[in-house]
């Protein structure tokens, strides 16, 4: 692994992103995805739609930010008819001035945004270090926040020591402006346990009563991520521009969680309600971090969405590891779970190559904890400023399970979320080796099996 994809892979934001992050698409790969081969059959599976109207769906991107100008999401940006853009007044009374296309968790009331934020291991350290920091060890109780204390300073410093290389490499003009930015802001913000990466919202990340935050900038300062998965689930179908995105009728809301650095629980918790409220059937989260301190609230936004039929789909992230053991948060099973959450599906990545590359070789993997594969090396698609590039990652998997489910909902409104899910873990793929160890499926999502399986599932009921 080069420098740049080895420091790409840890970043918390693109955590779930990985190599080529810059590249140019490849001749032949534009759609690859879509097609055949290891691709998801999408555009084989739209042939048995082509006499069948589909109705809207919105899908909520929890991410970094979304572009809603790009020209390749024009008329797929959701619109909060209830809302009087710009007028400075909560119309609809959901607690959210302005919120006309979603809501930006990152800002404050008088819209400045957040970019930067700490990894949730320098956030734990920074809270622990008032405990612990220059007490004898010998009269300190040794518990698990005292284990905790101990494994995350020992994991930050191992983290510093490993950039501080890098900082003084810098300094003889080594790298490129992109991987320059990303080592000083790992010292800067992310490991930086004196870095206050809430300071300029305002709130108290810690009480979830305290949500009156935020502002309805829904692009904030670098949607590049967010505008790619975006553009994935929902980019204009055969206009030529970019990879084409797999629901061809779908409204993308926008919620503005994820910065440079990990995201915060309290964040993720009001983002998932928010969409569940505003009408979202379907919620992605290209995102993931190694610890969660407000597990239990982050579970009870999902149990609300499980409630309300929602489908949740989360990137099972790029470290190579199996979260059977290593858990990457949010989870669909957390450890005072008795069952599984029915609408949650936990998503690795495959590749445009069979046999033993198939997996791509950064993807997070579990028998019990990845649900189904779908593609997500050398994606093309949408972000900022009307431009467009190859991304892989989970993050990039994701979307393609998103966009699947909300085609399948859009053309077969009948059918619960529940069948949906169902079905898109049934008609998938199936692939021999070593392969079937690596989810619970063994499987990539095959978009034209999933039809058929709709068309016939559909036909039992009337």
């Amino acid at each position: 692994m080069t420098l740049k994809n080895k420091l790409f892979a840890g970043f918390g934001l693109s955590l779930l992103l990985n190599a080529n992050f810059f590249s140019q698409a490849l001749p032949g790969t534009l759609n690859w995805y879509n097609g055949k081969g290891t691709g998801m059959k999408t555009d084989k599976a739209y042939q048995l739609l082509k006499n069948k109207k589909p109705k809207a769906v919105i899908v909520a991107v929890i991410d970094s930010g979304v572009d809603i100008e790009h020209e390749d999401l024009q008329g797929k940006i959701w619109t909060n008819e209830k809302e009087i853009p710009k007028n400075g007044i909560d119309d609809d009374k959901n607690g959210y001035i302005d919120d006309v296309h979603g809501w930006n968790f990152l800002g404050n009331k008088r819209g400045q945004n957040v970019d930067a934020a700490r990894l949730e291991k320098t956030r734990i350290l920074a809270r622990l270090m008032l405990k612990y920091e220059g007490i004898d060890p010998s009269s300190i109780k040794k518990d698990a926040e005292y284990e905790l204390y101990l494994k995350v300073k020992s994991d930050v410093a191992e983290a510093r020591a490993e950039f501080e290389p890098y900082m003084e490499m810098l300094k003889q003009g080594l790298f490129d402006a992109e991987t320059k930015k990303y080592i000083e802001d790992q010292m800067k913000y992310n490991l930086n346990v004196d870095f206050n990466d809430r300071a300029l919202i305002g709130d108290n990340p810690d009480d979830f009563n305290d949500i009156r935050y935020g502002n309805p900038n829904v692009e904030g300062p670098d949607a590049l991520h967010g505008t790619h998965v975006a553009g994935i689930i929902a980019a204009i179908r055969g206009n030529g521009k970019g990879g084409d995105g797999v629901a061809d009728n779908v409204k993308i809301m926008s919620i503005r969680t994820v910065p440079n650095g990990d995201e915060f629980d309290k964040d993720i918790y009001l983002a998932v309600r928010y969409a569940v409220d505003n009408g979202a059937s379907v919620i992605n989260m290209s995102f993931g971090k190694a610890y969660s301190p407000h597990q239990e609230k982050v579970y009870e936004a999902f149990k609300y969405a499980d409630s309300k039929g929602v489908l949740l789909i989360h990137a099972a992230g790029n470290d190579a590891q199996d979260i059977d053991i290593e858990p990457n948060f949010p989870t669909s099973m957390y450890s005072f779970q008795d069952v599984k959450l029915d609408h949650f599906l936990t998503i690795g990545a495959s590749t445009k190559n069979k046999g033993e590359e198939l997996t791509a070789s950064f993807s997070n993997f579990g028998k019990k904890g990845v649900d189904i594969f779908a593609p997500g090396f050398e994606i093309y698609n949408s972000v900022t400023e009307n431009q467009y590039q190859n991304l892989q990652g989970t993050s990039m998997a994701a979307p393609m399970v998103a966009g699947v489910a909300a085609m399948l909902k859009s053309y077969f409104p009948s059918l619960s979320m529940s069948e949906i899910k169902s079905i898109i873990l049934s008609s998938g793929t199936t692939y021999k080796g070593n392969f079937l160890n690596l989810s619970a499926t063994g499987k990539v999502v095959n978009v034209y099996n999933a039809v058929k399986s709709c068309q016939k599932l559909e036909a039992s009921k009337n």
